[in-house]
């Protein structure tokens, strides 16, 4: 047996977790007592909806890949169970759960006219409404994999996305035919049955499409026999990689994950009750609001709102109209909601509790007490992944618990490999200390892949602990706080290392974000000619009319930051690029690296003396720097 090793010691693999901010520090050090303590308390006061903690944790034991079950299937026992209660609804329409079967199944007897069976591809290009989750029952019902097109893309990486669905039939919504466009000539878009629905207008149906809404107005209702045939380990949906660092790719997600989220994070985490109304404000091409979301709100029979899209100012006033007591989020979105001005309304709605992942240990208490939230169930979890994490406990800080086979175990970041021992074994990290998080796959933590065999079996790593064992890697560094709880700090590709030492970048980010002046942040390794590793780079977007202070944030940043970890330049950002679900684009910052002349008219900042601060970088010290005799 023969494994890839490394002569660095597991000390280095700790190094982005050993020099925290204050928040980290914290949560490094908190004993498996500390947390035993929390879930006792949590326990002690009776944790509240126990019946229903129960009833998820039954139906995630009793998940089997091999059993008839499936997402439509539950929809349609909701729909006969309880027809009147209402299921989805947005600020145009809504539907009950009966009403919301019926649609679903007479598109479904369409779809299957137009030639679609089990495992053919059905593409929806819609924005979020009613009818795009109504779109997705009906493709799922017949045993056909819905891909859930990101509607912001356009093009060549639209065509790539269109291309790995290979689609029997596209759907488009009137408010994407610009998107669609840009792609109509595409093989996949050329092959394909061609399905369009009006957004709520007159719009006239485009050339060569078929109004859908028309097409199935007489067809059945009746709940399509595939249901009774469906196996919980086919795939349900494809749901896209953001394409931050490429193009996409195509996670296949299976009823099975689908129904375990369902159940471990909607019932037994959250404990949502048919009272309850979840409100969506993210993209449902994204897992936080297909999976987590709909799963949590189908689970208990309430209702699902969907946003059309997430606006900072408007948030709290659509949720209220929606009489929401639960909401999702992503890290970001909860920054930019702390950055409106406050408001005496701030605490006026009814949620219990927020879901979501990526929100900072700095930002954490400031939200939660503005906006009075009792439960942050912070969660982890991948698209592709096989396992998550969820905070039942309301632990400050952490993503959470989580009961499936895992490990985090010594990594290098300067490889960006996991550290292999001399007889090929990887090492589990202890308590306290960061490393790659990996998880075993097995019977009971299937994993599903991408539609690309090759794209997946990257993302395995074989002969870990013992021979033949399999393990998937989440491509995330973690702190294991104890009592199977884990921090996320970085992933693998943002930490970079510099003067011998691994930086993790959220980390320096939480130190850039304390300062008022800054509403954004996004840190970054840049190429430096003549040194080992990568500089840290940090771009900023200012708050509107605050001025730079180069000194102020130099003096800041050493003080919160170890010496290696401080930024070496600095980037002025007129604007910060990120994907539908808030994730920053780094790929064109990492590129154009401390060139001005390749920084789009941002202003770029040197940190050369430590006592003057950040100073605008010149001629001279590019010079200098490329030269060696400037050494930073």
């Amino acid at each position: 047996m023969m494994h890839a090793t490394s002569s660095h010691g597991g000390t280095q693999a700790a190094a982005a977790g050993t020099h925290q901010s204050t928040e980290g520090k914290g949560m490094a050090v908190r004993d498996r007592v500390g947390l035993l303590d929390i879930i006792r308390g949590y326990v002690k006061r009776g944790a509240p909806r126990t019946s229903t903690t129960l009833r998820g944790v039954i139906d995630l034991a009793r998940a089997d890949r091999d059993k008839i079950d499936s997402i439509g299937r539950r929809v349609q026992r909701m729909a006969h169970r309880h027809p009147e209660r209402p299921a989805v609804r947005d600020a145009r329409r809504g539907l009950s759960y009966f009403a919301l079967n019926q649609l679903a199944n007479r598109w479904a007897h369409w779809l299957r006219e137009q030639g679609v069976g089990p495992g053919d591809g059905v593409a929806l290009l819609m924005e979020n409404r009613v009818e795009l989750l109504a779109a997705v029952t009906a493709t799922i019902k017949i045993g056909a994999i819905a891909g859930l097109l990101n509607h912001n893309q356009r093009g060549e990486v639209l065509g790539h996305s269109l291309g790995l669905i290979a689609p029997r039939v596209i759907l488009v919504g009137g408010e994407c035919h610009e998107a669609f466009d840009s792609v109509r000539d595409d093989a996949a878009a050329k092959s394909a049955v061609l399905a369009w629905l009006a957004d709520g207008d007159d719009a006239p149906v485009p050339e060569g499409q078929t109004d859908l809404d028309v097409a199935s107005a007489m067809l059945s209702a009746a709940d399509p026999a595939e249901v009774d045939r469906i196996k919980a380990g086919q795939p349900a949906f494809y749901i896209f990689t953001s394409g931050t660092t490429g193009m996409p790719k195509a996670a296949v997600m299976s009823h099975t994950r689908w129904l375990r989220a369902m159940a471990g994070i909607g019932l037994a985490s959250l404990r949502m009750r048919p009272s309850d109304v979840f409100y969506c404000p993210l993209p449902l091409y994204h897992n936080n609001a297909l999976t987590l979301a709909w799963g949590a709100a189908l689970g208990a029979g309430a209702e699902l709102y969907i946003a059309r899209k997430f606006s900072a100012s408007g948030f709290w006033e659509e949720l209220r109209a929606a009489d929401a007591t639960v909401f999702c989020y992503i890290g970001e979105l909860c920054r930019y909601l702390l950055l409106q001005p406050e408001r005496n309304t701030d605490r006026d709605h009814r949620v219990r509790a927020a879901i979501g992942n990526g929100l900072r240990p700095e930002l954490w208490e400031a939200f939660q007490n503005r906006f009075g939230i009792p439960h942050i169930n912070e969660f982890y979890g991948a698209s592709e992944g096989n396992l998550a994490f969820t905070n039942t406990f309301n632990v400050p800080g952490s993503c959470g618990f989580c009961p499936l086979p895992y490990a985090v175990v010594d990594f290098d970041a300067s490889e960006e490999m996991p550290v292999r021992d001399k007889r090929g074994w990887m090492r589990k990290v202890k308590r306290g200390q960061v490393g790659l998080l990996i998880a075993e796959v097995s019977d009971k933590a299937p994993y599903d892949g991408y539609t690309d065999a090759s794209a997946s079996e990257k993302k395995l790593f074989r002969d870990v602990f013992v021979e033949g064992d399999c393990w998937f890697n989440t491509g995330d560094l973690v702190r294991d706080i104890g009592m199977r709880h884990i921090q996320f700090i970085d992933r693998v590709g943002d930490t970079f290392r510099w003067k011998g030492e691994n930086v993790a970048t959220t980390e320096v980010e939480r130190a850039i974000d304390m300062r008022d002046e800054v509403d954004e942040s996004v840190v970054y390794g840049v190429e430096v000619p003549g040194a080992d590793g990568r500089a840290g780079m940090a771009g900023l977007l200012l708050h509107e009319g605050a001025a730079f202070d180069g000194k102020v944030l130099a003096d800041h940043l050493c003080e919160q930051l170890p010496a290696y970890a401080v930024p070496v330049f600095v980037r002025l950002l007129s604007r910060v690029e990120t994907t539908g679900t808030f994730k920053h684009r780094k790929v064109d910052l990492k590129k154009a690296g401390f060139n001005p002349a390749r920084s789009d008219g941002d202003p770029i900042y040197v940190l050369k003396d430590r006592e003057q601060g950040y100073t605008p970088i010149t001629d001279g010290d590019i010079q200098a720097i490329s030269s060696g005799t400037l050494r930073l």
